[in-house]
This record gives C-alpha cells, structure tokens and sequence, in this order.
C-alpha cells in the first residue's frame, strides 16, 4: 500500500511539472537575421526590424517565450522540417507551393516585388497592362534571391531571362552596383530604404511596375510552422488579429515607412 501512495504521488508530480514545462515553453523562431529593416542584428548584436516586432508582439500575446534562430533563406523551410527551429517569422510570402510543405498564419504584412535598376536606361519592360515584355528582357542579366517568390515568378513568366541568384540581399546590390547584374527584383520596401534612399539615391530607380501576383507571392507574408500544429496556428492567427485591430502592425510599419505595409481587412478574418 505505501509503494502505490508513492507511485500515485510520483504520477501527480510528473504531471504538475509536465504542466509547468507546458506553461514555460519557449518556441525557437528561424530568421535570417540579415534582412533589413524586416529582420537584422544591430551594431550592438540585438535583432531588431518589422518582423521582430511582430514576433514580441505575438509572443506577448500568446504568453511563450520566444528564442531566435538564424538561418540563410535557401535552407529555411528544411531547418524548419528538421526541427531546427519552430516558426519562421522571416518576411516569407504565403504561397501554394510552400503550403505543400509547411503550414502558414493568417498574413502580417502584405507581399509584392519590384526591379530596381540603374537611372535612364528606359528599357520598357513592361506594356501598358503591367505585364512583362518577354523580347524587351533579351540580354539582360538580373539579380534574385536563390529559393524566393521573385525566382518563381521569373521562372514561370520569363524563364529565358539569364538570371543570377544569391543567398542573400546585399551580396546582390553589390553586384548591381558594381554592374554585375542589369538590375534586380525584390522587396520595394526593403529597396526604398535601404538603397534607393540612400547609396543608390540618384543613380538607380525602379524600372517596373509593382507586380503584385498572388499565385506567385501568395496574399502576404505568414508566420510558417510545420504542420500538424493546428492550435499554434490558430493562437497565431489570432495574436497576428489582434495585433493589427490595436493598430500595432502599423505601429511597426510606421517605425520604418511612411505608410502601413498591412491590410486592415485582415483583422475581421
């Protein structure tokens, strides 16, 4: 009779710390930790960006501690499918082919794509539609992110068009600016800021439309997390609502730009 008190009491207490370890949890969270203003290391080493934010911001919600991870783009959807880290809260665009597989939140940011090229060369890659004049892109060499949307959509919309790819955002504005590349597609955002106001002010523009194409760039930006965490998912989704009903998203957006990068539609989804 006293060995089963102690097996019984035994139990209780393995359940009593199985529910604290529960309530400690702390999730790991992939970014590059490169990408700015979206996700970086400051000078002092601290992570800092919009993703950031929103990641504080969904961790203070949901209640778990947060524990940042950071990895290159290319490898980031198979550290995630490894267990190398939880969630991905790293700018990636919601879309069918990666909804194949990982599972996605409601989106926190919207997602399109833009060339940037250098000032006055009046190429005319585009028609009055906005869609992509395939003989005008003959001979250029353009600059993309290995494994992104914008290798997708040139892929599929302009597979003949040489294109250089690269691992990460800066080593590609190095070869624009060094004439590497002809130009280059990414985020306008990111652009805006972090070129064309600044090293690139003057001497290069963008030289396409907006090209905002949900089958290839999806209808925003998600938090990714493997599938079969359904609960997650949905705590996720509804700290990411939250977030954007309280006007926080746009708190964060308006620390970088002068204007929300986010759709208020979102917070009634």
């Amino acid at each position: 009779m006293k060995n089963w008190k102690v097996s019984v009491l035994g139990l209780v207490a393995t359940a009593l710390l199985g529910m604290n370890v529960a309530v400690a949890e702390t999730l790991r969270v992939g970014m590059e930790c490169t990408y700015a203003p979206f996700n970086y290391k400051t000078s002092e080493g601290e992570l800092a960006g919009y993703d950031v934010d929103v990641a504080k911001g969904v961790s203070e919600i949901i209640g778990v501690d947060f524990e940042y991870v950071c990895q290159e783009w290319d490898g980031m959807i198979p550290a995630l499918l490894a267990n190398k880290f939880d969630l991905i809260i790293a700018s990636m665009s919601i879309t069918e082919k990666r909804m194949e597989q990982i599972d996605f939140s409601s989106p926190y940011r919207v997602s399109i794509g833009r060339l940037v090229g250098p000032v006055g060369k009046n190429w005319n890659l585009f028609d009055a539609d906005d869609h992509p004049i395939a003989g005008n892109f003959k001979g250029l060499r353009v600059g993309v992110e290995r494994a992104s949307t914008y290798f997708e959509w040139f892929k599929a919309n302009l597979p003949d068009v040489e294109l250089a790819l690269y691992d990460g955002n800066e080593p590609m504005y190095l070869d624009l600016k060094n004439g590497r590349v002809d130009m280059i597609m990414t985020n306008p955002m990111k652009a805006h800021l972090s070129f064309l106001s600044g090293d690139g002010k003057g001497k290069y523009e963008f030289v396409s439309p907006a090209i905002n194409e949900p089958k290839y760039f999806g209808p925003g930006v998600g938090v990714g997390l493997r599938k079969g965490n359904d609960e997650l998912r949905d705590k996720i989704s509804a700290a990411l609502r939250q977030l954007n009903r309280e006007g926080k998203l746009e708190e964060y957006a308006l620390k970088i730009f002068p204007f929300p990068i986010h759709d208020d539609a979102w917070a009634q989804e």
